[in-house]
């Protein structure tokens, strides 16, 4: 006959009383691994705060440029139609004409000031990829593997 009350399965305390080394090595092993889990967590959202000001900032300046183009565009439209259409009335001696010339250089160089704009905007990466790249390693290095990109 077995005697069922005396049996206990490894690491289980005999008097009930204190953990053996084993349960101790465990929680320890635990409160380590939940101590990095959050603190990972805190430099993810770190990271991510940086991104997100930083394509923040090159937004802010792109959204600076197209602006000034657009100054520079309506003052152009005022400014420049008036003075040079009056200027090329008196050399073609033809107001309308004149005035319908200095109009469409006047568009044409808003138009290349908004395109230098635009460039700029397509330029700005809104999508944070370091921390997308580093959430995609995550679980990897939580498994213990810090390399897998060198298995590809």
């Amino acid at each position: 006959m077995t005697d069922t009350m005396n049996r206990t399965s490894p690491g289980t305390p005999i008097d009930g009383d204190r953990p053996t080394a084993g349960d101790e090595n465990i929680v320890s092993l635990l409160r380590d691994l939940t101590s990095q889990g959050s603190h990972l967590a805190e430099q993810q959202l770190a990271l991510i705060k940086a991104e997100v000001r930083e394509t923040g900032n090159d937004l802010k300046a792109a959204i600076g440029a197209m602006a000034g183009a657009a100054v520079v565009g309506i003052a152009g439209l005022g400014v420049l139609l008036m003075a040079l259409a009056y200027l090329l009335a008196d050399a073609i001696n033809h107001l309308g004409l004149a005035t319908l010339i200095v109009g469409v250089v006047t568009l044409i160089i808003a138009y290349v000031m908004y395109r230098g704009g635009a460039a700029k905007m397509r330029a700005v990466d809104i999508a944070p990829e370091r921390t997308q790249h580093s959430l995609e390693r995550t679980p990897a290095a939580l498994r213990g593997d810090l390399h897998p990109e060198q298995r590809r």
